[in-house]
Order: C-alpha cells, then structure tokens, then sequence
C-alpha cells in the first residue's frame, strides 16, 4: 500500500493539554503537506486554523473529549460551535457511565441528539473499548447505527488501551452499512496502520503517522 493511500486514512491529531500553537502549526503544515483525511486538533485552536489555513484542509475536533460524562446539552454546544468556528467533523465521546448502567437507549439518544444538531457534518462516536465487556461493545455498535452517526471509533488516546483487531472485527460484524469505522491509540507502525486499513478501517487517529511512514520510531501512544 503506497503511503499516500495511507494518508488518506489518516486524521492527522495533537489532542495533549499542553498543544502550543506552534505545535499545531506543524500539524496543520503536514497535514496540507501530506493530504491526511483531516487535522484533529481541540477546540480552542480551530477558528485560528481556518483563518490561517482556511479550505486547504478539513478540520476535526472532539467534544465531551476525554471522559465522556458531559451533558448532553454541553455536548451540543460545544458541537455547534466548532461547527460555527470552521470545523466539519466531530468526534464526540459517549457517556461511558452510562453503557456500564446498561442504559443504552440514553446513549443512543444522546448520539442521536448531536447528529442532529449537526446534521450532514461527519459525526464520529468513540466508545472506548478498553473500558467495555464484548456485550457492551455490541450494544455500542447497536447504538451508533441507530442514532444515524456516520462512524464509530474505538479509543480517545487518553484511557487504559488503543484501538485492537478483535474490536475492528466486532465492529465489522455488528454495525450497519452506513457506519465506518476508525481506530485510534496504540497505532504504532506501518505495519498497524496498514492492517487496520485492510481489516476495514475508514480512519486512524493518530500524531505518529508521518513518523511511521518515514520509518522513525513512534513511541506515542496516540
């Protein structure tokens, strides 16, 4: 698989509390360089990069980012205003207190308020599979296809464990047509972005890619 191909794939992220603007300079400078699926960068620094970058490449962004235990209200607002602020995609993460409760319809209908808030922007939904049983995970699959979001992701980066290939399969399995699916955390080389890729991955998350398509060692664990 060439490395453009790859790239493709790729939202290119820096997601660290301390991200100085510098630092997501050289994100956005590579990510236009490289022609990455997106940048993933917080919130506080997307109307600053569409100023400066404007269409020259997609802006992502999290929200209820790295917990997951916001309002449902607080979600949709921080949703609506990243939108307002210049980006085009939302990684937004469930309510992980509540899938352990089982209530999964709550989750559901939350997933299904934010994509509606948003409507055609690309909504994806992070589960964080390294806190969840294999039941869980499938009612997780369950939820997102119903509630109409457009992806589901395994990882913020921040928890216990990234993104494996049992929960790449499971997904596969469970999840309707519509929904893609993206890995993030753990990725470490070429070899994992391209088996991701070819188990059926859309998206990779990660800030190592250029480094791993160079040949650099990654010690990220995102």
């Amino acid at each position: 698989m060439e490395n453009k191909e790859i790239y493709a794939h790729i939202d290119h992220t820096l997601l660290k509390a301390f991200a100085k603007w510098e630092d997501i300079e050289k994100l956005c400078d590579e990510t236009v360089k490289y022609q990455t699926a997106s940048v993933c960068i917080p919130q506080t620094y997307i109307k600053r990069v569409k100023e400066k970058y404007g269409d020259k490449l997609t802006i992502c962004t999290v929200i209820g980012f790295p917990l997951g235990y916001n309002l449902t209200e607080s979600k949709i607002v921080e949703a609506e205003q990243s939108l307002a602020n210049g980006a085009s995609e939302i990684d937004m993460v469930v309510n992980i207190s509540d899938v352990k409760n089982r209530d999964y319809e709550k989750v559901e209908n939350e997933i299904r308020a934010i994509k509606e808030a948003i409507g055609d922007k690309i909504l994806k939904v992070i589960i964080e599979t390294c806190y969840l049983t294999e039941e869980e995970k499938i009612a997780m699959c369950e939820a997102v296809t119903k509630a109409g979001a457009d992806y589901i992701k395994t990882s913020t980066g921040f928890g216990t464990d990234g993104a494996r290939m049992e929960d790449v399969i499971l997904f596969k399995e469970h999840i309707g047509d519509n929904v893609k699916i993206k890995a993030a955390g753990g990725v470490r080389t070429k070899e994992d972005l391209i088996a991701f890729i070819e188990a059926g991955c859309d998206r990779i998350g990660t800030s190592s890619a250029i480094k791993m398509l160079k040949g650099e060692e990654n010690k990220s664990d995102y």
